[in-house]
């Protein structure tokens, strides 16, 4: 039994063998209308979400299958304490797989560790949100035709957007990118997804404030908003939420064959009168994320038609732990769930640094 929790867990032939997957559903969509007939997705959503749960729903309905929902932590056990452990134990004796969103990071990670199906993360806080990626791998190459040799702006909160994050880990495994790192000072991208992926890759990186400024130089520009649910105190917010606004006229001096990205939803970052630009490709990222979504249940369940798609994943290297520490990371699972045991990853060996196995935070000495 397998589960996907980062995207980094796929391996880039997994990558292109589920994309090759999801561009025969596109092709030829009654060639699995019925294959995963009898099985049960059970959604568990513990904060707001429209695109990824009805697209987890469709993708499983176009699949043959049924589904189970959870669409708030109020309407579950949790409002009445439930552990995450004890859920994912619990739905495991209904469904065949899980996909889960939690505004704690490192929840379905713990879900996964307790299930005994196969769980998805659907989001978790901050930190990473790896079907969403898969989306934007799809769209990408359905409008570029590679991954490698791209030059891609990513705008906005790179600080929370976990979308962000799952994206730059994706990418940062093809050849010739270089990614162009656009945000306020207070919503950088945080130094370990720079250490950890960007530089231990080598991967070519440069952090501007100014949008005007590199738009001539990008291939893809992937525009994110200012999450207001991420933000303790709200007048950081209200400050830093019209930071970037893209409107036609800032698209002048882009490329021909610009592609305009965004994770949905948009508040206002991204101007309506752009979305008839045959350069907007967010609404067919949605779309996209269903047939990527469907790939990947058939992919978990052991149902693809692809034998291809039946690889292993790479084989996980030992990971030297610690619990000499504890999470201060206030948006960590940890917070909550106080059973699980405190402990930290050896995420750079010269340097000694330890990070949670959850959220990913730093540990402090």
């Amino acid at each position: 039994m397998r589960s996907l929790i980062d995207i980094q867990e796929l391996s880039v032939a997994e990558l292109d063998e589920l994309i090759s997957v999801a561009e025969d559903i596109i092709a030829n969509p009654k060639k699995y209308a019925e294959i995963a007939k009898g099985k049960k997705l059970a959604t568990l959503f513990f904060e707001p979400s429209t695109r990824t749960r009805l697209s987890f729903e469709a993708a499983m309905y176009e699949l043959g299958g049924n589904v189970l929902s959870v669409s708030s932590a109020g309407s579950s056990s949790a409002a009445k304490g439930e552990s995450i452990a004890d859920t994912a134990k619990t739905v495991s004796c209904y469904a065949d797989i899980i996909a889960m969103r939690h505004p704690l990071e490192g929840a379905p990670y713990v879900a996964s560790l307790n299930a005994s199906i196969p769980v998805i993360n659907a989001g978790d806080g901050g930190h990473n949100h790896p079907t969403q990626t898969l989306a934007d791998l799809l769209t990408i190459w359905r409008e570029k035709g590679r991954f490698s040799d791209l030059t891609i702006g990513l705008c906005g909160d790179l600080k929370f957007g976990r979308t962000v994050h799952s994206l730059i880990g994706a990418m940062s495994r093809y050849s010739g990118v270089k990614f162009v790192l656009i945000s306020p000072e207070e919503l950088k991208l945080p130094s370990y997804v720079k250490t950890q992926v960007l530089e231990a890759n080598g991967i070519e990186y440069e952090e501007n404030t100014d949008l005007l400024a590199v738009m001539p130089r990008l291939d893809i520009l992937y525009m994110t908003r200012v999450q207001r649910e991420r933000f303790s105190n709200q007048d950081d917010y209200l400050r830093l939420k019209d930071s970037y606004i893209l409107t036609p006229d800032k698209l002048d001096g882009a490329k021909k064959d610009l592609s305009i990205l965004h994770p949905l939803p948009r508040v206002n970052e991204i101007a309506v009168s752009i979305d008839n630009d045959p350069r907007a490709c967010y609404f067919k990222q949605v779309l996209n994320g269903k047939y990527m979504r469907m790939a990947l249940i058939l992919k978990l369940l052991g149902l693809s038609t692809n034998q291809a798609c039946q690889a292993e994943g790479k084989e996980q290297e030992a990971m030297e732990t610690s619990d000499a520490f504890v999470c201060q990371n206030p948006r960590c699972i940890t917070t909550t769930e106080q059973e699980l045991p405190q402990r930290f990853k050896l995420a750079d060996k010269n340097k000694r640094v330890y990070r949670c196995i959850y959220c990913e935070a730093k540990a402090n000495s």
